[in-house]
């Protein structure tokens, strides 16, 4: 069968869980890491035609997607900031969204005098999209980055070899810890934010099969993770160091009072190209 042919009955297939524009860019996305085609090649050439054991793959990935499995787990990996990283159940998928704060960060941070180090820590680092973009694009960058997962450290670690460089990556419970140990120019979290009251918003491909434990908190205690990771980079900050955040989108006010009410200043909340609030940095207190 010609590829453009089946392009058609792909798409029609997956018409009852997906929109035409979201089963074409699967298409694409599997032709180009299955069979190492781009769509301009199929623009070029439409006498293409798969080869009768190429439908075992085909089948198999559209089985899969009928059950709304995200389609960078079943490639095993994602794009994220010019880079690629392999993803997996035990990480959460980049979203752009977190790419606009790597944006942030770099454009803060990637400009500094390249004899002084910039030292920055990561906290629930998952694949490691963050601290490795960072490490990526800020020369002098020294990263530490940690998580509570262990199968996520492991993804982390493997994703920072693909892309050549140099991360320390750490096994860690946040919420045990009474102090870092060590200081940081910057501090970044994307941490768990989801409340359960919202799990009604999420799609099913993300409610099923990304992991939990990176998304939810309770509803009763939504800055858990925000309020402790703050307590310690009051102390963990250099005196010009800045806390960076990814936020639920819904508690930007309750963001910006946390962090002033912790006597964090320049707190600056930022929305993100859905136009919801969704970062936020402040500056640790000279008076801390």
């Amino acid at each position: 069968m010609k590829i453009k042919q089946y392009r058609t009955q792909f798409i029609k297939e997956l018409s009852p869980f997906y929109d035409a524009y979201e089963a074409e860019s699967f298409f694409y996305l599997i032709l180009e890491e299955k069979h190492k085609l781009r769509q301009i090649d199929l623009a070029l050439n439409h006498e293409l035609a798969f080869e009768e054991n190429d439908f075992v793959i085909w089948d198999e990935l559209v089985k899969h997607l009928k059950k709304e499995v995200p389609i960078q787990y079943l490639l095993g990996k994602t794009h994220f900031y010019g880079l690629d990283f392999e993803v997996n159940e035990n990480v959460l998928i980049p979203r752009p969204e977190t790419e606009e704060l790597v944006e942030w960060i770099i454009n803060e941070n990637a400009g500094s005098e390249k004899s002084k180090k910039i030292k920055i820590l990561d906290i629930g680092t998952g694949s490691g999209c963050i601290a490795i973009s960072l490490a990526k694009n800020i020369p002098n960058a020294e990263v530490v980055a940690i998580d509570v997962s262990k199968k996520a450290i492991e993804t982390a670690k493997r994703n920072a070899v693909r892309n050549n460089v140099d991360v320390t990556f750490v096994l860690l419970d946040i919420l045990r810890e009474e102090e870092l140990r060590c200081q940081f120019d910057v501090i970044v979290s994307n941490p768990p934010y989801v409340r359960n009251l919202e799990k009604v918003e999420i799609k099913k491909n993300v409610l099923d099969y990304e992991p939990h434990l990176a998304l939810f908190v309770e509803d009763t205690d939504a800055l858990i993770f925000y309020r402790k990771i703050a307590e310690l980079a009051r102390k963990a900050l250099f005196g010009t160091g800045k806390l960076y955040f990814e936020i639920n989108q819904y508690l930007g006010k309750e963001m910006t009072d946390l962090l002033e009410n912790m006597d964090f200043k320049n707190v600056e909340l930022r929305k993100d190209i859905y136009d919801n609030d969704r970062m936020i940095s402040c500056k640790v207190s000279k008076t801390l």
